[in-house]
């Protein structure tokens, strides 16, 4: 299912801002060189996550899924000047390509990049995150949300990707994906600890402020 028209998605890109250079090249290769490069957050989605990280300007940001480091680039755009985004990874096989392209974004000094799963490394990293982006396999959800969530601030923002599933989430479709999915959602509208709002772009995005 798709949630708007190629024309609408072409329309909201006109009218965001550009895609920076670097991000650009990073679309392109992923696309090019990357399997599953529907994974890439892209142009609008990428600058909808900028401008949530500029309005919240975090000090601390944890990302659970880099991919090709395109969400981590725009989200490192709101950081503090002495700000720090973790982001952590469990495929080897493309870490010295991201690592290519966190050296030549602006905010290489400022990203932690771990490679790993997210279960093993999210306990070790002792901070308190303002902002965190999860979009890492869909299935351990849940499992992040739970480990991420203590070290979160009051007032801070958990965003997490792919939550209508390509509309499946409202069909009559019971797939294990998709029930995974649909019950992390009702987990959370339930979660009286925060206030949450999914926002219908690209494959949903869901907004999770913990009050």
């Amino acid at each position: 299912m798709e949630m708007i028209s190629d024309a609408i998605q072409a329309y909201l890109e006109q009218h965001c801002d550009q895609e920076p250079p670097l991000l650009s090249h990073i679309n392109r290769q992923t696309h090019l060189k990357v399997p599953m490069p529907r994974m890439l957050s892209g142009h609008y989605q990428g600058r909808v996550l900028s401008m949530l990280s500029k309005m919240l300007q975090p000090n601390r940001i944890l990302e659970v899924g880099t991919y090709t480091g395109y969400a981590t680039i725009c989200l490192a755009e709101g950081l503090q000047v002495n700000g720090l985004i973790h982001t952590i990874d469990i495929n080897e096989e493309l870490a010295e390509r991201v690592k290519t392209f966190f050296a030549e974004s602006q905010y290489k000094d400022q990203i932690k990049f771990h490679i790993g799963s997210g279960e093993n490394i999210i306990p070790q990293i002792d901070e308190v995150f303002d902002l965190v982006f999860i979009d890492a396999d869909k299935k351990n959800n849940e499992i992040y949300y739970d480990l991420v969530f203590d070290k979160v601030r009051q007032g801070g923002l958990i965003i997490v990707d792919n939550v209508l599933w390509s509309g499946k989430v409202v069909a009559e479709e019971n797939d294990k994906d998709t029930v995974v999915i649909r019950n992390f959602n009702e987990k959370i509208i339930n979660d009286h600890r925060v206030e949450k709002l999914i926002l219908p772009i690209r494959d949903g995005l869901l907004l999770i402020l913990k009050i």
